[in-house]
């Protein structure tokens, strides 16, 4: 067997390739701007508006443009070259998000600019998971996907918590033309981090929406593939269910509003966790074969929320819980190794659009089943829809 099926590797084979460690600085940077700057939005909109529905808008238009850019725009990932595409979005980003930050800019229009902003930002998303595969090889390519993880969690964690912090002394506007230089500083360092590589289908003979429909039609078309995405979609769907939940049940049982940040930061401590003991522990084809099972165990702490533990014992089971998402690392290798190569990029980004897509419904189904039922019950749902979900879709792997 080669080294991917068989071989331990670790973080260092992805950090030891020059472009990647460029490249993960960049994501890392942008990343932490962006969840400051989110911040800083729903602040500035409910200022303007008083309205708590308006101010939970610009959190859900985040998730929204994955699905229009995953199916009508994936084609751009294979029709541009990575580097310029991943800079020239980084660059539109920074453009937009600066026009939020302009005086006075209407609400209505700071709305559409943020839909701008995750639409571009989907696009980028879709190029980056085909070009990591480019820059560090098969060989490392779940360990570099782990730490690209690993930085988004850590941005969540520490983004919300500085955001609020630079709110004492930075106005939100502030803080929204911090994240536009978060952009710039991405833009640069990918232009001049990453070599040229050259589009995969630089010629295209078909318009950008066919083509993009038509890769989504052969990606979704095989049924192998088809239930790998699935996976992966739906386990995020009801994994966040608790994190839509944290101020009813928080505030709703009485507790201080200080511990709606602890909550939300419970899940991700555990995804960054688990991604880490994933590595260091489990071979390639360990972390295949045991995608189902971690997966369904990261559901098992959600079905103890049928006793309505305090707060002080809930947030420990969210982190135990967070573990979990430790199958995306054997998921990740079985997309790598089931994708055909020339729709690998297009298959990475539909996967993304569906992660982003369903998370946002996730948010959504959690807070109306909470309408009627208290936060626990909405929780130990999750748990059981996601147990029921994991053996539907388990993988069917074979060693070797």
């Amino acid at each position: 067997m080669d080294r991917v099926a068989d071989g331990r590797v670790r973080y260092r084979d992805a950090l030891a390739v020059g472009e990647f460690r460029v490249w993960f600085v960049a994501y890392t940077v942008s990343t932490l701007g962006s969840v400051v700057a989110a911040v800083a939005l729903m602040v500035l909109v409910y200022e303007r508006t008083g309205s708590p529905f308006l101010s939970a808008l610009t959190f859900g238009l985040g998730f929204l443009p994955y699905i229009v850019s995953g199916l009508l725009l994936s084609a751009v990932v294979d029709r541009v070259p990575p580097r310029r595409l991943l800079s020239g979005c980084d660059l539109t980003c920074a453009v937009l998000v600066a026009l939020m930050a302009w005086p006075n800019t209407p609400v209505p229009a700071l709305l559409v600019l943020l839909f701008a902003v995750g639409t571009v930002s989907s696009v980028a998303g879709g190029a980056r998971g085909g070009l990591v595969r480019m820059v560090v090889g098969d060989a490392a390519y779940v360990p570099a996907r782990s730490l690209l993880r690993i930085s988004s969690q850590s941005a969540q964690i520490l983004g919300n918590g500085l955001g609020g912090l630079l709110l004492i002394v930075l106005s939100p506007r502030d803080l929204i033309l911090v994240n536009a230089a978060s952009f710039v500083f991405s833009a640069t360092l990918t232009r001049f981090g990453l070599r040229h590589r050259p589009a995969a289908a630089p010629e295209p003979g078909a318009p950008l929406l066919i083509d993009s429909l038509r890769g989504a039609g052969s990606v979704l078309g095989d049924p192998v593939l088809r239930r790998l995405l699935l996976l992966g979609w739906l386990v995020p769907l009801f994994m966040v269910w608790p994190e839509a939940l944290a101020a009813p049940y928080v505030i709703g049982g009485g507790d201080s509003r200080s511990l709606v940040g602890w909550w939300l930061v419970a899940i991700p401590v555990g995804v960054i966790a688990g991604d880490l003991a994933g590595v260091w522990l489990l071979s390639p084809d360990r972390q295949k074969r045991l995608i189902a099972p971690i997966a369904a165990a990261g559901f098992v702490p959600y079905l103890a929320f049928v006793g309505k533990p305090s707060v002080e014992v809930a947030i420990p089971l969210l982190v135990l819980a967070g573990t979990g998402a430790a199958y995306f690392l054997g998921l990740d290798g079985l997309i790598r190794d089931t994708a055909p190569r020339a729709l690998f990029a297009r298959t990475m980004a539909i996967s993304q659009a569906g992660t982003m897509t369903i998370q946002g419904l996730g948010f959504a189904a959690a807070g109306a089943l909470a309408e009627w039922l208290h936060p626990a019950t909405v929780i130990v749902c999750a748990g059981v829809l996601g147990i029921v979900a994991v053996a539907l879709l388990r993988p069917r792997h074979r060693r070797g």
